[in-house]
C-alpha cells in the first residue's frame, strides 16, 4: 500500500494539477508492474462566497473528488466529481400557498429543501474548481450561504420564489449549462433534493449522451454519499 505514497513523493516537489497525476500513475505501474492504474483524491475545496446584500464573505467548502485512470494502452482520463449544495424552492408548495394567503387568509411557509447537485466532468485541456462553481451558480442561482444576517436572509428568500424548481428542472438547467462547455467532453449530473415534505428524497439523474459514456444510473452508494 505503500508504493503509490512512494510514487507521490518522487513528485513532491512538482506543482499539482490533475495532469501531474498521469506521471505518478506511470511510475506507479512502472514500478509495481500492473496493466492498470486508477486514483481517487478527495479535497475540501475553499472558494470565498460574498454575502447577498450585507457585503460580508466567508469560505464556502465543496467536496471534490479527483479521479484518474491510466489503462494497458496508456491512454489517461481524469473526472472530476463536484457536490455543489443549493436550496429548492417546491413551485406546486409556492402556488399552494399563494392560493391559501389569497383564499383562506393563512400564513404559509413554502415547502423548500436544502440539495445537491453532483456533477461528474470528463474533460480535455484544464477546467479551475471556480469555473465549475460559476456553472452550477449561473444554473440553479440559490447556492446555500455562509455568512448570513437579515438582509441576506430575505434577499435569499427573494431568490428561491424567483427560481422556483423541482428536482427534474434542476437536473435539466445543470445540462444545459455544462452542455456549453467545449472543454466538457462527457458529463453526468445526479440532483437529490433532501425533501422536508415527504420521508424520502427526490433524485434526478442526466448524462451528456456520448455514446460510451457515462450511464444515467445511480448506485446505493452515490445516493447515501449525497446526503449532507
Amino acid at each position: 500500500m505503500s508504493r503509490i505514497i512512494r510514487s507521490f513523493y518522487e513528485h513532491k516537489d512538482n506543482v499539482f494539477d490533475a495532469n501531474y497525476i498521469e506521471d505518478v500513475l506511470k511510475l506507479y505501474k512502472k514500478n509495481i508492474g500492473t496493466f492498470d492504474a486508477k486514483i481517487i483524491l478527495k479535497i475540501s475545496y475553499p472558494i470565498l462566497q460574498e454575502s447577498l446584500r450585507s457585503g460580508n464573505k466567508g469560505y464556502q467548502y465543496y467536496n471534490i473528488s479527483i479521479e484518474c485512470s491510466l489503462n494497458q494502452q496508456g491512454i489517461f482520463d481524469k473526472i472530476i466529481h463536484f457536490d455543489f449544495v443549493y436550496s429548492s424552492a417546491c413551485p406546486c408548495s409556492f402556488e399552494l400557498g399563494e392560493h391559501a394567503r389569497k383564499y383562506r387568509n393563512k400564513a404559509v411557509v413554502s415547502h423548500s429543501q436544502r440539495s445537491t447537485a453532483r456533477i461528474s466532468l470528463k474533460y480535455i485541456d484544464h477546467i479551475w474548481f471556480e469555473e465549475v462553481q460559476q456553472m452550477c451558480l449561473n444554473a440553479l442561482k440559490t447556492e446555500t450561504q455562509v455568512m448570513v444576517k437579515r438582509e441576506d436572509e430575505q434577499a435569499f428568500a427573494e431568490l428561491n420564489g424567483a427560481y422556483l424548481k423541482f428536482v427534474e428542472d434542476a437536473s435539466r438547467l445543470l445540462y444545459q449549462e455544462f452542455n456549453k462547455c467545449s472543454r466538457i467532453i462527457d458529463f453526468k449530473i445526479v440532483c437529490s433534493h433532501l425533501e422536508s415534505l415527504h420521508s424520502h428524497d427526490a433524485i434526478g439523474c442526466i448524462v451528456k449522451g456520448v455514446v460510451g459514456g457515462f450511464v444515467a444510473t445511480v448506485s446505493e452508494s452515490e445516493l447515501r454519499s449525497l446526503v449532507r
